[in-house]
């Protein structure tokens, strides 16, 4: 599903306005009906007949006094609240004011806390709140009397539908500016935002519903809507049947590199991860002191051991990396490989592959090798290097000498940075993780809370290898891995709840999984 931006979705609606000659109060109008619609549903379920709609100065404002009407010809009963003085709302909105007035309809001020006390009660016994405060032009936090409403309207705890946004909250990255309206339902307008479905603005948005305001479709022909929200039909494009004659050969041999005393259970997990994405074959290299203990753990993948000092890899292992490198179809490199590793292994590494047209995944401690070095990512992606790294937001604090708060707060932004500094595909792990690309930016919407335990992201970077290894462009691997890893965690929290889950929980999932969506059911 297309996501937008507020820019791109305010270019839209010029593009409407002044390309097509549609006026803007008739966008209003189908805007602030399909928000009566909604209201409307949502009182036959929860039962009520009142109506508190809350309106700021602008646009949304607008949208508000038309969903007052529509809900009033209906039969509700609607008390409209402004957060301005109501002879002052201009344009459109002030026109549809001025409709409201004339039917009758009351319009109570709130522009100070003396005013706001006088209405908690009316906003209490109201049955729906219709929050219609702030729209996507906000850049700043709430204050005043702004931040005071927003604040009771979460208090009274009463269920809300936001118009086209939820007051507060930054569309374009979910980041909540200060403090924002927690809603139950957001009536959105032709497109969903993208920051509705990025923590945390994925916590206030609820559940979001498109309305179609009359944006004709061709509009969005000229527009680069470079955001996605990854979706079962999405993934079910990329994933083809197997052919009757073939053999394990067909499906590619994925490499995993990595592992260091105590953290052999990672570069495991990551050749099983590759396994159950469905590669032909897999072997894992480690350091050789720590090789018998991976040949007793392991079954269906292979390993091989590699020069080493005191348990850890190193550049002097990269001479037999090398050799090993030839003949396979993916390369992942550092779950467990521990701290300390030098960056010229590592920078061989990246070139070696990029010389030998290997896609090469890039996790853990092999990123955090990287610091203040990625440059040497740019340069090979320069070269022909096709590299995926994978880091979690401590990981991207660390690459982009950011903090961890920082990347948080602006993922979309964090992900698209690292992405134009390095040219390489960039996974950022957590809570709605991303993908980013030249193919555009993917919201991975699947996955729990569950899978906040180690190794997962390991799994994660062998289904990555596995899925290169079967064709998949790195673009493409990403999207399905993130997305099929998710619903591996869901489908697992399914069946045992979300606590107590551990990574290789995972394992066993994903083949379902995998093939529901192989034989296009998961669409």
């Amino acid at each position: 599903m297309k996501l937008v931006t507020a820019d791109t979705m305010r270019r839209l609606d010029r593009i409407a306005v002044r390309g097509y000659g549609i006026r803007g109060v008739i966008l209003m109008e189908n805007a602030g009906k399909g928000v009566a619609d909604i209201v409307k549903r949502e009182l036959s379920r929860i039962g009520g007949r009142r109506v508190a709609i809350i309106a700021g100065k602008g646009n949304n404002g607008g949208d508000g006094f038309v969903c007052a009407r529509h809900l009033k010809n209906s039969g509700y009963e609607v008390l409209v609240f402004t957060l301005s003085d109501p002879d002052g709302i201009k344009g459109d909105a002030g026109a549809n004011a001025l409709i409201w007035k004339k039917m009758d309809g009351g319009i109570y001020p709130i522009r100070s806390s003396r005013e706001l006390k006088k209405h908690v009660l009316s906003l209490r016994h109201s049955s729906i709140i219709v929050d219609g405060i702030l729209g996507t032009g906000i850049a700043r936090p709430a204050s005043g009397v702004y931040a005071a409403v927003i604040d009771l309207i979460n208090k009274l705890g009463k269920p809300v539908v936001s118009i086209d946004i939820p007051s507060g909250m930054d569309g374009s990255t979910g980041k909540v500016l200060g403090r924002a309206v927690s809603a139950a339902v957001t009536a959105t307008f032709a497109f969903a935002k993208a920051g509705f479905f990025v923590y945390p603005g994925r916590s206030y948005a609820g559940r979001v519903e498109i309305i179609d305001i009359g944006i004709p479709v061709d509009a969005a022909k000229g527009v680069d809507i470079r955001h996605n929200l990854i979706d079962g039909c999405m993934v079910s494009a990329l994933l083809k049947p197997r052919k009757k004659d073939t053999h394990k050969g067909t499906y590619g041999h994925v490499l995993v590199i990595g592992g260091s005393i105590g953290k052999t259970g990672a570069v495991y997990m990551a050749g099983m991860g590759a396994m159950r994405a469905g590669a032909g074959l897999a072997t894992i290299a480690l350091p050789q002191s720590l090789n018998p203990i991976m040949e007793v753990k392991t079954t269906e993948v292979m390993t091989h051991p590699l020069p080493e000092k005191d348990g850890r890899l190193g550049e002097f292992s990269y001479h037999e990396t090398e050799k090993i490198l030839d003949g396979k179809s993916a390369l992942v490199f550092g779950p467990g490989l521990g701290g300390g590793v030098s960056f010229d292994y590592v920078k061989k590494t990246i070139f070696g592959c990029a010389g030998k047209n290997i896609p090469l995944i890039i996790d853990a401690d092999g990123l955090n090798a990287l610091k203040g070095n990625i440059a040497v990512l740019r340069d090979a992606a320069k070269k022909g290097g096709k590299i995926i790294v994978t880091p979690h937001p401590g990981e991207m604090a660390r690459l982009l000498n950011m903090t961890a708060k920082q990347v948080q707060d602006d993922r979309i932004g964090s992900a698209l940075k690292l992405f134009q500094k390095t040219g390489c595909v960039t996974v950022l792990k957590g809570a709605s993780t991303l993908v980013v690309s030249e193919d555009g930016v993917f919201i991975n919407p699947t996955g729990n809370p569950g899978m906040a335990t180690a190794g997962t992201g390991d799994v994660m970077a062998g289904m990555l290898g596995g899925f290169i290894s079967q064709g998949l462009r790195c673009e493409d691997a990403a999207v399905a891995a993130v997305y099929l890893h998710g619903l591996s965690g869901d489908e697992v929290a399914k069946e045992r709840g979300e606590t107590g889950i551990i990574a290789t929980d995972l394992l066993s999932a994903i083949p379902k999984v995998l093939n529901s969506f192989v034989r296009g059911d998961g669409a």
